[in-house]
């Protein structure tokens, strides 16, 4: 009887970065705690973790991190209040980020880049296919971008990356795949990784977005790659190797999103990612957009 590969219940979310790109609001504030409309970033990812069946939920921290576990702990005192008041709803939206998943956490200690937040994980893990989510990509709960990932990881083995077309200009700000065609639209067999192209240089406009479902054989490479680009270890480096050598931990497979998706790497992104989800809301969105087209009208 054939054996199934075990199904992949763990993810990792790297959140151990310093945010300097929002300072002076993260001095002492996470950047993955910074609001989205209202529901700070790192919730949005949790909850996508969850929805793709991943309920197990490793987070890779470090200093002045700690309102990360006290927000998806539970706050009795806060409770109690909102009991007494008969605020059920209000109840129910605080007790929601306690309840979601089985939630650990470790220090990175040293900031040496994506792949060594990774190789953090490497205990937790053990010898199980697992998923890494970035906090930079939100990506919307209708397009439903992990379990896809975790449909071809199941039944192709090996490693899988999400993908997404930018323009050329672009391609510089992100890691880009070189890939071949498969039989389904979405799905492309990646041949090589290059961190951060020059234009020129870039294989395709293929960018690699902030979520991968991992083999456990990039911990072994991830062991023994050296720092690349800005002294740091580079995950892209790891799949590169597993992408030109599939003895090493079977293919790399991306998928390709055309979904909606909310950057909040930077500032200016980040304002237009509240403003996008806020005018989807269902309890905000008619009032919200009905004040900016008057907004704009003005400033226009």
């Amino acid at each position: 009887m054939t054996q199934l590969p075990p199904r992949i219940s763990k993810a990792v979310i790297p959140a151990a970065g310093l945010g300097t790109r929002f300072l002076p609001a993260t001095k002492a504030t996470p950047k993955e705690m910074l609001p989205v409309v209202d529901k700070p970033a790192i919730q949005y990812v949790v909850e996508e973790a969850v929805s793709a069946g991943l309920s197990d939920v490793l987070m890779i921290t470090g200093r002045n991190k700690r309102p990360l576990e006290d927000h998806f702990d539970r706050n009795y005192e806060l409770e109690s209040a909102l009991t007494r008041k008969g605020d059920a709803e209000k109840l129910a939206r605080v007790q929601e980020s306690s309840d979601l998943a089985t939630i650990h956490y470790v220090r990175q200690g040293d900031p040496r880049g994506l792949g060594h937040a990774v190789l953090c994980a490497a205990p937790h893990v053990g010898d199980q296919p697992f998923a890494v989510l970035l906090g930079d990509d939100l990506i919307d709960p209708r397009d439903p971008l992990l379990a896809r990932m975790v449909e071809i990881q199941e039944r192709e083995g090996g490693s899988v990356i999400a993908l997404m077309e930018v323009e050329p200009s672009q391609i510089h700000l992100y890691g880009c795949a070189a890939v071949e065609p498969t039989g389904e639209s979405d799905v492309v067999k990646v041949t090589d990784l290059v961190e951060k192209p020059a234009v020129a240089d870039a294989p395709s406009n293929l960018a690699i977005i902030g979520r991968y479902v991992l083999d456990p054989a990039v911990f072994e490479i991830l062991r023994k790659t050296e720092p690349g680009r800005g002294n740091e270890i580079q995950l892209t480096d790891a799949l590169q190797q597993l992408a030109h050598d599939e003895k090493a931990g079977g293919p790399v497979h991306g998928v390709v999103f055309k979904g909606r998706r909310y950057d909040t790497g930077d500032r200016g992104d980040y304002l237009r990612a509240i403003v996008r989800l806020a005018c989807e809301r269902e309890d905000l969105g008619p009032d919200f957009k009905a004040w900016l087209r008057r907004y704009v009208t003005e400033e226009m």
